[in-house]
């Protein structure tokens, strides 16, 4: 099921992925999605802030169902296997379980979250985030992309409603438990010489905008000493970053920058840089910003703190994905990515998360890779689980 998805989006030169929320690739995403959910004759709903659901059985407040699923937008020139896997894995785990001859005692539901990168708007999670009410409707109308179009713009131009976005009881509701596998997005499961591994906590995390404001001028005729340019305090801001985050042993990346007026012959007036720092221990993540504050304006655009997914569910998953691989429990390992799970966690759905092994522990990046036996062992392991959550 991977295949019909790997040209979607596709930049033919790098071999990575476009798939901006509600862009013509993630239009046809959200098509294919509902192609798979039709074929295995799941009803297909979509949420007030444009969430996917596919249900096998009618889900309500007295009988919530067992959901899994990711998203399928993209990082810019990110890979194949950042959310689809989990996607593609959740409808292969249901055919497993009809294959079974599975009756299950509640419904079973798969998803697919909305705008999960942020890489056109800046704030991750979007579809998550406005149906726990972690965001602000009236703030996520009015985030901007690169071309200066409002969420509010994309969305009636994609056919949505935008005043419906906000919390959504009804369909939270609707999940009794939360599954979310993942390619992972790290090395662990290669350490540990395993196919699929547990997430035991996510790191905080958040992003941060600085404004570097200086004066524009000519490249050729102003002297060293008349500058002022905004450049400079940025390029500090980097070195500085990577400095504090080897103190304070976390992780720090300045990986988004816009040079205002953007001319190769002239001194910029404004430098934006935008800043991600994760850590085990938020202290330690607040701390770095703060250091590196001093010299711009600030802007909080996001912020995630830990996650530890619930310790009871957490082993139950380690217990059923692990039998079928050694015979003993999957390992438990802390992640620094964020996900749609961890979100759902935070506002007190019950979640938990399944790891498929990346061998080279890349992500984000077209070099992202699973294999396929790994995948195998993955939904093999999730369609486990989801047998088990259903008794």
């Amino acid at each position: 099921m991977l295949e019909p998805l790997a040209h979607i989006g596709r930049d033919p030169g790098t071999g990575g992925y476009l798939r901006d929320a509600w862009s013509p690739a993630d239009l046809e995403l959200r098509e294919w999605f509902a192609g798979e959910a039709a074929r295995r004759g799941l009803a297909l709903r979509e949420d007030r802030n444009g969430n996917l659901w596919a249900w096998w059985g009618d889900p309500s407040p007295a009988r919530p169902g067992v959901v899994t699923g990711s998203h399928l937008d993209s990082v810019r020139q990110g890979g194949a296997y950042d959310g689809p896997l989990g996607v593609v894995s959740a409808f292969a785990a249901l055919d497993v379980l009809r294959e079974r001859g599975v009756e299950p005692s509640a419904p079973v539901g798969v998803a697919c979250f909305t705008d999960e990168e942020g890489a056109r708007f800046g704030v991750p999670c979007v579809g998550s985030r406005l149906l726990t009410g972690v965001l602000a409707p009236e703030r996520a109308l009015g985030l901007t992309d690169d071309e200066g179009d409002t969420l509010a713009d994309v969305l009636r131009k994609a056919g949505r409603d935008p005043d419906a976005l906000g919390r959504d009881d009804e369909t939270l509701r609707a999940v009794g438990v939360f599954v979310e596998l993942h390619v992972e997005q790290g090395r662990g499961l290669v350490a540990e010489g395993r196919p699929v591994g547990v997430a035991g906590a996510i790191w905080p995390h958040g992003r941060w905008r600085f404004d570097f404001r200086g004066r524009a001028d000519h490249a050729g005729t102003t002297r060293l000493a008349d500058r002022d340019d905004p450049m400079l305090p940025f390029a500090r801001l980097v070195l500085a970053a990577r400095e504090e985050a080897e103190r304070l042993g976390v992780v720090a990346t300045v990986g988004k920058v816009r040079v205002s007026p953007g001319n190769a012959n002239a001194i910029p007036g404004l430098v934006s840089a935008w800043l991600d720092a994760r850590g085990p221990e938020e202290r330690a993540v607040r701390e770095l910003v703060a250091a590196l504050a001093g010299a711009a304006a600030v802007q909080e655009e996001s912020w995630t703190p830990e996650v530890r997914f619930d310790a009871a569910l957490r082993d139950r998953l380690a217990r059923v994905a692990g039998g079928q691989d050694r015979g003993e429990p999957a390992p438990i390992l802390p992640t620094g990515a964020g996900h749609d799970a961890g979100i759902l966690a935070a506002a007190g759905v019950p979640s938990a998360m399944l790891f498929v092994r990346n061998p080279t522990g890349v992500s984000h990046s077209p070099q992202e890779h699973a294999e396929r036996a790994d995948c195998e062992a993955g939904v093999v392991a999730l369609a486990d689980v989801l047998e088990d959550l259903c008794r």
